[in-house]
C-alpha cells in the first residue's frame, strides 16, 4: 500500500482509534505453491495493549494447509471510503472537467504472524475475547470445553492469534490538496450525503483541524 507524507497517520492514537471501531477486515494468506492466495473476511478483536488480535475460523475452511505452511499474513481494515468526482479537484481557471478523480478512505494492514490455536481451553479463551469485544454487556453463556451451549461447539473450529510485527495505516482524504479545496470537499461531502460521505467528512473535518488548530 503506497502511503504518501500526508496521508500517513498524524500519530499513534489515529490509527488505534480508528481500529478499535473498525473489527471486520480480510485476513491475506500466502497460497501454497500453484495456488492462488486466501482472503478469509472475518470477525476479529484486537488488543493494543499487546499488539495483538484474536479470532477463529471453521476447522473444514480451505486455508489452513497454507496458513501453517507460512504463518506471515496481513489482516487489511478498510471503511469510511467515498468517490471524489472530477470537479470537485478541478484546479482554478480550467474547465471542471478537467480536474483528477480520486477516492477517498482509511486503511489499517496489520502485518502478522499468526498461531494456530487448537488446545480446546485456549480456544475457548479466544471465543471469550471476541465475545467481551462484540457484547460488552455480557449477555452470552460462558465458553467453557465439555459445557453447554458452546463446549461441543469448540471441535469445529481453530483459534487464530495475529502476532502484529507491523503496522501500515492510511487516511487518504485529500492532504495534498489546497486548504481551500479540502474544504470545499467538506461542503460538497456534506451537501451529496451519499453512503460514507458523513465518515469521509469527518475525517478531513478532524485532519484540517489538526493541521492548523487556529482554523485559520
Amino acid at each position: 500500500m503506497l502511503i504518501h507524507p500526508w496521508d500517513a497517520p498524524q500519530d499513534d492514537s489515529e490509527w488505534r482509534t480508528w481500529l478499535a471501531a473498525h473489527d471486520f477486515g480480510q485476513l491475506a494468506v500466502n497460497g501454497l505453491p500453484g495456488e492462488p492466495p486466501f482472503v478469509q473476511p472475518l470477525h476479529f478483536a484486537y488488543d493494543p495493549e499487546h499488539n495483538e488480535a484474536f479470532t477463529h475460523l471453521a476447522r473444514p475452511n480451505p486455508l489452513w494447509h497454507a496458513l501453517e505452511a507460512n504463518p506471515r499474513v496481513t489482516l487489511s481494515v478498510v471503511d469510511d471510503y467515498t468517490f471524489i468526482p472530477d470537479p470537485w479537484h478541478a484546479p482554478e481557471g480550467v474547465p471542471a472537467e478537467h480536474g483528477t478523480p480520486t477516492s477517498f478512505y482509511a486503511a489499517v494492514q496489520l502485518l502478522c504472524t499468526a498461531h494456530v490455536i487448537d488446545d480446546e481451553a485456549q480456544k475457548a479463551a479466544v471465543l471469550h475475547r471476541q465475545l467481551a469485544h462484540f457484547q460488552p454487556a455480557g449477555d452470552y453463556a460462558p465458553v467453557a470445553p465439555g459445557q453447554a451451549p458452546f463446549g461441543r461447539m469448540l471441535p469445529g473450529i481453530r483459534g487464530i492469534r495475529l502476532e502484529v510485527t507491523e503496522v501500515r495505516a492510511k487516511f487518504k482524504y485529500g492532504g495534498n490538496k489546497p486548504r481551500r479545496m479540502q474544504q470545499r470537499d467538506t461542503e460538497r461531502l456534506a451537501a451529496r450525503a451519499a453512503p460514507h460521505d458523513e465518515a469521509a467528512r469527518a475525517h478531513q473535518l478532524r485532519r484540517l483541524a489538526a493541521s492548523d488548530p487556529d482554523g485559520t
